[in-house]
């Protein structure tokens, strides 16, 4: 159970936990992927890597899409989201998958886990790997300065709202996905910074998790930050092929550390 308190700061979610399975050797991590139609050099780079990648297991950490308007586009014939989990099922059956929501593809549920094989994750959740405990989460709860947003989150992730934007015509969700998309686009040519994560929650999560990393996303910040001499946060890169970033990018952990490498880079091993 959640403990209440008044300070976000201080309050200490459920933290599942996952154990990894004994033969893992290597894991991998991407997130922040925002596929869309639009940008097909990042998808045909996600489909290259996720057929050849050599990981023991795969984490999606959320923001896969760039927008996710209901499982129920999967049945539309021909559509982005069909031929996106054609794509995920064929690699679940090479290796495990894990899914993590974000703050962009939120509104997938179950279905989307069915048809594609993926196990769905909680955030956040702890992964066991050995003596280590490493700390998953999209990142965008812990972004705490961008008030507006995390009203928002609040209320786009209670059960009453999802229903009521599900009721609505496939057609018109859509309309208001790509409205989202516009305003997001603006903010971003406008300059408007991401918030970073705040170091007093990113404290208590890792204490209640017993944990020595914490990768999030979310930011599109990638950096390796060093805490108290022996932890780390570490934050994935978004995956932006066709943008003038030109930015992607695959984290590897071991039971002995992380790599950051190209996509290409890890499917050579």
């Amino acid at each position: 159970m959640l403990r209440v308190n008044s300070d976000p700061r201080t309050t200490v979610p459920p933290v599942a936990q996952l154990q990894a399975a004994p033969t893992w050797r290597t894991v991998d991590v991407i997130s922040d992927l925002h596929l869309q139609p639009s940008e097909p050099q990042t998808v045909q780079a996600w489909r290259d890597y996720l057929a050849h990648t050599p990981a023991d297991a795969v984490f999606l950490l959320g923001d896969l899409f760039e927008v996710w308007v209901g499982d129920d586009a999967l049945d539309e014939p021909g559509s982005f989201e069909a031929e996106c989990a054609a794509v995920l099922q064929q690699a679940a059956a090479l290796r495990p998958l894990f899914f993590m929501v974000g703050n962009r593809d939120f509104l997938a549920g179950d279905l989307l886990m069915q048809r594609t094989g993926m196990t769905a994750l909680a955030d956040p959740t702890v992964l066991v790997w050995g003596e280590r405990h490493i700390l998953f989460s999209h990142g965008d709860a812990l972004c705490l300065d961008d008030v507006e947003y995390q009203q928002f989150r609040t209320l786009s992730r209670s059960a009453a709202w999802q229903q009521q934007v599900l009721a609505q015509p496939l057609a018109v969700r859509r309309a208001i996905g790509k409205s989202a998309r516009t305003e997001s686009e603006q903010r971003k040519q406008a300059g408007a910074p991401y918030a970073d994560a705040d170091a007093q929650m990113t404290a208590t999560w890792m204490d209640a998790a017993q944990a020595h990393w914490l990768v999030h996303g979310h930011t599109h910040q990638p950096a390796d930050h060093a805490l108290d001499g022996h932890r780390w946060r570490i934050v994935t890169s978004d995956w932006h092929i066709d943008a003038d970033t030109q930015r992607s990018e695959v984290l590897r952990l071991t039971s002995a550390g992380w790599q950051r490498l190209s996509p290409q880079a890890a499917c050579a091993g």
